[in-house]
């Protein structure tokens, strides 16, 4: 197999769930967090509401993400994290784009 070759495989392995980079960027953070509220995750990436909760919903519809709503001091709060198969999914994804690098690196 010629590297051209190789570069196309490894590309077809990519998640085209995490190929926008706030995506990439949210699940990056839930991974290597327990649950993180939604003001946080806004502020860290930066985002509007409106656009952070596409991309949870994006992720959510895909069964990455899960949701826990709950009340503190009186006023709602909604977090999130990654589920086993989102952490699999992205640790795969992470993987599939390592390898990408490496090809194009040599």
């Amino acid at each position: 197999m010629n590297k051209v070759d190789e570069m196309k495989s490894t590309v077809a392995g990519l998640s085209k769930l995490y190929s926008h980079r706030m995506r990439l960027g949210l699940m990056g953070i839930l991974v290597v967090n327990d649950w993180v509220d939604f003001v946080t995750l806004r502020d860290a990436l930066k985002l509007t509401d409106g656009s952070l909760a596409g991309h949870i919903k994006a992720l959510d519809k895909a069964g990455q993400i899960e949701t826990e709503k709950r009340f503190v001091e009186d006023k709602p709060r909604t977090s999130y994290r990654a589920t086993a198969a989102g952490r699999r999914a992205f640790e795969q994804h992470l993987g599939e784009l390592e390898d990408f690098l490496k090809l194009v690196n040599n």
